[in-house]
């Protein structure tokens, strides 16, 4: 079999959620860490490999994929043997799929390193100005998606059996500790977190138990 080959950096959020769901399928894989605070993911050598110079990147049976939800996805369809991270139903993966596209697109992207830096080099952000952005769109986003969670509670985000939903909320909730957000309103959010965090799975993606991490 070819070597499995995930290209990442430990505290990237996109990463985190490729970690978590090979770890929960129970996918073997090799960890290439790309350094984002020294610029490595502009390298020539990478960007040979993925041209978005992002992470993560995963090579699996040869093939290069990017954008973390698309390799998720993928995982669930080249390996159905192994836990599966969307639902069977029609509805229940389209509502699986709205809930984690909230925290990947509507929540995340605010807060990463390009969308950070370009507020500090090109609008003159101080990092008290960049702080109160990142909690705002966190704390925005969090509040829709709890009352999403409360509305139907289950064990784990979407279901008693941890999924995309979780694979996202995860490293999201690491953020928001991260950067000082103020969790006391998300009861369901912090409760879902803390079942997940008891999983080896999970613990095991998490970013202090990187070899890259500092």
């Amino acid at each position: 079999m070819t070597e499995r080959v995930l290209y990442g950096y430990y505290r990237s959020s996109a990463a985190y959620r490729v970690r978590i769901a090979l770890n929960l399928k129970g996918l073997q894989y090799r960890q290439q860490p790309v350094n984002l605070l020294k610029g490595e993911q502009r390298a020539p050598a990478y960007l040979a490999l993925n041209p978005q110079g992002l992470v993560p990147a995963l090579l699996d049976n040869s093939q290069l994929l990017s954008q973390s939800l698309a390799i998720c996805e993928y995982l669930d369809e080249a390996y159905p043997d192994t836990p599966a991270l969307l639902p069977s139903g029609l509805i229940e993966r389209a509502r699986v799929r709205a809930l984690a596209l909230s925290i990947c697109a509507d929540i995340h992207p605010l807060h990463n390193a390009r969308v950070l830096k370009y507020l500090e080099t090109e609008l003159g952000q101080d990092d008290v100005q960049k702080t109160q952005w990142i909690r705002h769109w966190i704390t925005t986003g969090f509040t829709a998606l709890e009352l999403q969670l409360a509305s139907q509670p289950a064990t784990y985000a979407c279901g008693d059996a941890p999924g995309l939903l979780d694979v996202c909320l995860v490293p999201q909730v690491f953020a928001a500790r991260r950067f000082g957000v103020d969790l006391a309103a998300f009861p369901h959010i912090v409760r879902v977190d803390a079942a997940l965090s008891a999983l080896p799975a999970v613990q095991a993606a998490h970013p202090a138990q990187q070899p890259d991490a500092v």
